[in-house]
């Protein structure tokens, strides 16, 4: 199984972002997403960002993502 998890476009620099969440921040490649712009969300998996979603939709998510983890601890 994988998991994509979004996350915030914070810098851009060529075909590389710096993306950002819960506080972490990493390297993802943009080449999928050429229309990508500082403080959109992205889908990140494998440290490549595979689509981009609406903010709604991102937080959304990480809000599922939470209440898995809260459910498992």
């Amino acid at each position: 199984m994988c998991l994509a998890i979004p996350m915030k476009v914070v810098q851009i620099n060529g075909n590389t972002a710096q993306v950002e969440q819960g506080g972490l921040t990493r390297s993802a490649r943009i080449d999928f997403l050429p229309g990508v712009r500082l403080g959109d969300y992205v889908l990140v998996h494998a440290g490549i960002a595979i689509e981009q979603v609406r903010p709604e939709e991102a937080e959304e998510t990480l809000r599922l993502i939470r209440a898995i983890i809260d459910e498992v601890r």
